[in-house]
């Protein structure tokens, strides 16, 4: 029982600290990232509630993958390809530059020969994706052209892990002459089969999972596939972010993207926050205290040299200044793939191990003043540029979010199509989803009813949302979440029948309208016209129903439902001239305008 108590504790102690860390840091200003470091080095280093650090980074790892996997969710292959010259280009750069001179301090620093040099230096020279992303998440500037660029040069230095172990394996001596060669055959094979995998089976797999409507097991997939892509990616070398990464990206045209990304982020938030508390416990406080006066020295140096590098490469390759100074401030960090480097440079005997815990503890406290360098970062920003978000979602974020795309809704977005409007659509059935993808539609699988998919297909740039739903309770339920979490959003809403109409007026909806009233308007008309009526005729008629419709609703909604009986047609009048029945109306019970079709649920 020893085993699951220490287990269950730790967890405990885990999740206090990022209850306990994140709400005093963020209040102070500095950020939950900071807390969570702080967290980590109380509960570890300082009082020894955890000792295994190493372990639970490890699992908590899996944050960086569901961010990664999170981040590709919302790049599309084509705007991938857009970013190429700043990945391979910049990216490549970056690495470089900084990795030989970073080489050349530590060379000159005497603390390591020229082979352990070259390790610390372009280990030194990798970022935090981890940390960089996590800052741009909270002051939401991902899809800004700095963060893009930011971003960029991060995903190469993913990619940049497989030669740097390489380049271990050769200055080791190169033991098999083609190990390189093959690892980097392998790398390109295992990318290849995700690209493949993720275009013709992801999308078949969730189109079988949502048809079946269990909704645990469209979770599990999405964990499946998110874990095993990276799995992959590991097995073959590469990162396991890189992996989720792909996945994603492959994921990106697909109209389940929103509900995946809806169902990862809890994981991802909460796994996260572990994580950057485990890079706390990591922190070995004997080896700070034994070479104190080289940390103090060398943390600033190998973050200012890798801030003045970047800074000049982002103006040369056409940043303006603004831009340089965010992406030098928010990438002089090390990264967590240091620790892989100069882990198994350690255990190569390309340095001793003692110099590689000080390397990651270099690291680790270049990342625990990424936060502040961040924040004072905007000290020297001009601030006469005005920074435009790049919102390259293809129908995500439009000015009209459509829930349900019955066929009401399919008319009324072919109204908004053809007067210029782009809209963000998204429903619940796989099997509409297919039907309408196969006329060349674009819409999303999620569920409306959930605040954490509305969010997700951008409802917080919306400034419409159409409920188009075909029940009266789930139309209900996505109508009382938009007020509640959003209520400076316009509702218009499709009714079930007259008395949801009155409900829904009640509660404030912008505009409502049941959809057999058109219809049954049109059809009375046509009938009319049939029946030798002529046609002007028959559309005065038809909007006087209209206006009288109007009215009783009105005074239904003040006085209740038996209320403006007397506007009703009970009998035949004359059609010209058209004027009220001189006797009153007799009474029903039931709505005659509503019809038996209002009475039922729509198909």
């Amino acid at each position: 029982m020893s085993a699951p108590n220490a287990l269950f504790s730790e967890t405990i102690l885990l999740l206090g600290g990022a209850v306990v860390a994140a709400p005093i840091f963020k209040k102070l200003g500095l950020g939950t990232v900071l807390g969570y470091l702080a967290a980590g080095i109380v509960i570890g280093p300082v009082f020894h509630g955890i000792t295994d650090g190493e372990q639970i980074l490890n699992v908590a790892e899996l944050g960086v993958v569901f961010l990664l996997f999170i981040i590709g969710l919302e790049l599309k292959p084509s705007r991938l390809w857009q970013m190429r010259r700043d990945i391979f280009g910049l990216g490549t750069a970056q690495v470089v530059v900084t990795g030989l001179a970073l080489t050349a301090l530590a060379w000159f620093s005497q603390v390591l020969d020229w082979r352990g040099s070259i390790v610390a230096g372009f280990g030194l020279a990798l970022s935090s994706t981890a940390f960089a992303m996590q800052i741009l998440e909270g002051d939401g500037d991902v899809n800004t052209k700095y963060g893009q660029r930011s971003f960029s040069m991060l995903l190469f230095q993913d990619l940049a892990i497989v030669p740097l172990l390489a380049l271990i394996t050769i200055l080791d001596g190169g033991r098999g002459s083609n190990a390189p060669l093959l690892g980097f055959a392998v790398a390109i094979g295992a990318v290849a089969a995700m690209i493949v995998m993720g275009r013709y089976l992801l999308t078949p797999l969730f189109q079988i999972i949502a048809r079946t409507g269990a909704r645990e097991a469209m979770i599990a997939a999405a964990l499946f596939v998110v874990m095993g892509s990276a799995s992959l990616m590991q097995l073959a070398g590469l990162s396991m972010a890189m992996g989720a990464f792909l996945s994603g990206v492959m994921l990106a045209e697909s109209s389940y993207r929103h509900e995946l990304e809806a169902d990862i982020e809890p994981f991802r938030g909460v796994l996260l926050a572990i994580f950057f508390i485990a890079v706390g416990l990591s922190l070995e406080l004997d080896v700070l205290a034994d070479n104190v006066l080289f940390v103090i020295l060398a943390v600033p140096i190998v973050m200012a040299v890798k801030a003045i590098i970047i800074y000049g490469l982002c103006r040369i390759s056409g940043s303006p200044h603004d831009d340089a100074i965010r992406i030098a401030f928010l990438l002089p960090q090390g990264g967590e793939f240091g620790f892989v480097l100069f882990t198994t440079a350690g255990a190569a005997g390309l340095m001793s191990t003692s110099t590689a815990s000080l390397l990651v503890a270099i690291v680790t406290l270049s990342m625990a003043l990424t936060p502040i360098g961040s924040a004072l970062s905007k000290r020297l920003l001009h601030g006469d540029e005005h920074e435009e978000l790049d919102e390259d979602f293809e129908g995500a974020g439009a000015d009209v979010l459509m829930v349900g795309f019955s066929r009401f809704g399919q008319i009324a977005a072919q109204i908004l199509l053809a007067g210029g409007r782009s809209v963000t659509v998204i429903d619940f059935s796989a099997d509409r989803i297919r039907q309408a993808s196969s006329f060349g539609f674009r819409i999303y699988f999620g569920d409306g009813a959930r605040k954490d998919v509305l969010r997700s297909a951008g409802i917080e740039r919306a400034k419409i949302v159409l409920v188009c739903t075909q029940k009266k309770e789930l139309t209900d339920k996505v109508v009382e979440l938009v007020q509640a979490d959003y209520p400076d959003t316009r509702l218009y809403v499709r009714s079930y029948d007259r008395l949801h109409s009155i409900e829904l007026r009640n509660k404030g909806v912008d505009y409502e309208l049941r959809e057999t009233l058109e219809s049954g308007l049109l059809f009375g008309r046509r009938t009319l016209e049939a029946l030798g009526v002529p046609e002007v005729d028959a559309y005065e008629i038809g909007e006087d129903i209209r206006k009288r419709d109007e009215a009783r609703l009105v005074l239904q909604v003040s006085e209740g439902l038996q209320a403006g009986r007397d506007m009703l047609f009970s009998h035949p009048v004359r059609p010209e001239p058209l004027v009220k029945p001189k006797r009153a109306a007799d009474a029903f019970e039931d709505d005659p305008l509503a019809g038996t079709a209002d009475a039922t649920a729509d198909a």
